[in-house]
């Protein structure tokens, strides 16, 4: 069992947290750079783009976890990783029925990701920068739950994933930023 002191780990978490963050808006607007380029049918590299973002969300999840082991957010991000895992495979299958399928698979996804994000936001608070994350958590429930009723209608497009990606960089970005600010402020 490692140990470490109160006031040594949040720093240590919130700069691997700052890195894992960056790391995440990068891919996050590559990837939806690449999703509205594709998303006018669902291809093989629509396909594997669909099912590479929730992977992401995995390995990301991993590498949070390794970061907070021992804190209350820690179990959650069990929760995270296998919702994450789920999504990735019902987007295997979901490709291959259409936009519709994908739409309410990424929409469940977004709903219940978004609650998970939304309950470890509000754990992290005191690393400060977590507001973001936690907006995000909340964005997500109603972008999912938008996606959902996106697939019952007869217009169901995948460019929209597009927008929900970028927003979602975003919020990881500001949020890297404001942990930036806050270690920098601890340090002094």
């Amino acid at each position: 069992m490692t140990t470490t002191t109160p006031d040594t780990r949040p720093a240590t978490i919130a700069s691997a947290l700052r890195a894992l963050y960056f790391v995440r808006f990068g891919f996050a607007i590559v990837w939806a750079i690449l999703i509205a380029l594709t998303a006018a049918s669902v291809t093989p590299l629509t396909a594997s783009l669909l099912v590479l973002y929730p992977l992401f969300d995995v390995v990301a999840a991993v590498i949070d976890h390794r970061a907070s082991r021992g804190t209350r957010s820690a179990g959650l991000l069990y929760v995270n990783m296998a919702l994450s895992v789920l999504a990735a495979v019902g987007l295997v299958f979901a490709a291959g029925s259409g936009r519709s399928a994908v739409l309410l698979v990424w929409g469940l996804w977004a709903i219940t990701a978004g609650v998970v994000q939304l309950i470890v936001g509000i754990s992290r608070r005191s690393l400060g920068g977590q507001w973001p994350m936690i907006l995000s958590g909340g964005i997500s429930v109603f972008a999912g739950a938008g996606f959902a009723l996106q697939s019952a209608g007869a217009g169901a497009s995948l460019v929209s994933l597009a927008g929900y990606a970028t927003l979602g960089g975003i919020f990881f970005l500001v949020s890297a930023i404001r942990l930036s600010r806050a270690s920098k402020a601890e340090a002094r």
